[in-house]
């Protein structure tokens, strides 16, 4: 038998050098399964780590995956780091896309450019919303945010298909249910020509150094990561953990939010109820792979966005099931739990268990026996 010991202390290399090495056995896993579907492995591996990257306009594909994924790690990163614990940003980004859309339908001939900021100030503000409904469930009732945000993923999605196929469906859509295309005016601007790389990006990198700014050389962001290492000295200190919670999930909220509102007025250009595809969920492995600091979120965005095309590619050239980007991003992160595990425990073998000592009534009868035997000793030598 085996039992997990803790370390007496952590090894700050293996803490940064895991995220690498759970890469690596995800890798070797996933050229075993390549062999097992018949398919060339290293054809495989090419397909989700060199195509993407392998010209120009890869390179730009990549960057406008990661950019949702990174705008909705860093808020995440706030939660987690608060020990606020936001399963929901998927909803959130929905909800941010449903009401930047509203915003974006109004535009018309004469529109000027100041629908764009309008767009996403109402993307920000609608991931806020949906957000503050789990804080108030967590600060009035103690409420598990867990369980609060994840169901309301799947109301945001309800919402979704209520909205486009009732008070935002295109009259002259077919019967699609979906938004009329937006105006080129509503377009979130690109960065150039030739390129769907949008102005989000650099929001993006903008979020990165203000995050890390807040985090770790602010008074407000020490509060925020003291309340989740030890809520006892927090309170001691005077810090307020309804704040802190309050803080946590309105700022997920609206990142998630605003990549809500940059996809749905950017790339896509439409609110269609294919929407939802997984950015709020994959952006949690995104988080934690990146270590939660801002830096490492940059270059775990750009992996998982490896993913997703990676498993856009291998559908169409080796016709394997799209589901296969999904794998991938669950094995990342299962073996990076694992590392973690044996960064913070050591296996160690269980010894082997002790006889029982002897019942209470047995030894009493062995401290007996001499005494009872001295008697029936004496009675022999007097007959004798």
């Amino acid at each position: 038998m085996f039992k997990l010991e803790a370390r007496p202390q952590l090894s700050k290399f293996w803490s940064y050098g895991s995220p690498i090495l759970a890469l690596l056995i995800t890798v070797l896993i996933g050229m075993a399964l390549f062999a097992a579907l018949g398919k060339d492995p290293v054809k495989g591996l090419l397909v989700f780590f060199y195509e993407p990257i392998k010209n120009g306009y890869a390179l730009g594909e990549l960057m406008v995956k990661a950019t949702p994924l990174l705008i909705i790690a860093l808020g995440l990163a706030v939660c987690f780091r608060s020990n606020v614990w936001n399963i929901g940003a998927e909803g959130q980004f929905v909800i941010g896309a449903i009401c930047s859309s509203f915003v974006a339908v109004l535009a018309d001939k004469s529109t000027g450019p100041w629908i764009v900021p309008a767009i996403i100030a109402a993307g920000i503000a609608g991931g806020m919303a949906w957000a503050a409904i789990a804080a108030v469930l967590r600060d009035k009732f103690n409420a598990n945010e867990i369980l609060v945000t994840l169901m309301m993923v799947y109301i945001a999605i309800l919402v979704l298909g209520y909205v486009v196929a009732g008070p935002l469906k295109d009259p002259a859509g077919f019967n699609f249910p979906q938004s009329k295309p937006f105006d080129v005016i509503t377009q979130i601007p690109r960065l150039m020509k030739g390129s769907r790389v949008s102005i989000g990006l650099v929001i993006a990198l903008v979020g990165v150094a203000a995050l890390w700014v807040f985090l770790f050389r602010t008074r407000a962001g020490f509060a925020q990561q003291v309340g989740g290492l030890a809520p006892a000295a927090s309170r001691y200190a005077g810090f307020s953990a309804r704040r802190a919670v309050w803080i946590a999930l309105l700022t997920s909220g609206a990142a998630a939010g605003l990549a809500g509102a940059l996809e749905v007025a950017g790339p896509i250009g439409q609110l269609t109820p294919y929407l939802p595809v997984g950015y709020g969920f994959a952006a949690i492995i995104v988080a934690f792979v990146g270590r939660l600091h801002p830096v490492g979120m940059v270059f775990s965005a750009i992996l998982m966005s490896m993913f997703y095309i990676g498993g856009e590619l291998a559908q169409s050239r080796l016709g394997l099931p799209k589901s296969l980007t999904g794998v991938f991003q669950g094995l990342l992160l299962f073996t990076l739990l694992a590392c973690d595990t044996l960064i913070a425990y050591r296996v160690r073998r269980k010894a082997a268990p002790k006889p029982a000592p002897l019942s209470t009534g047995t030894a009493s009868l062995q401290a007996s026996t001499p005494i009872t035997a001295q008697p029936v000793a004496r009675a022999t030598e007097g007959a004798l």
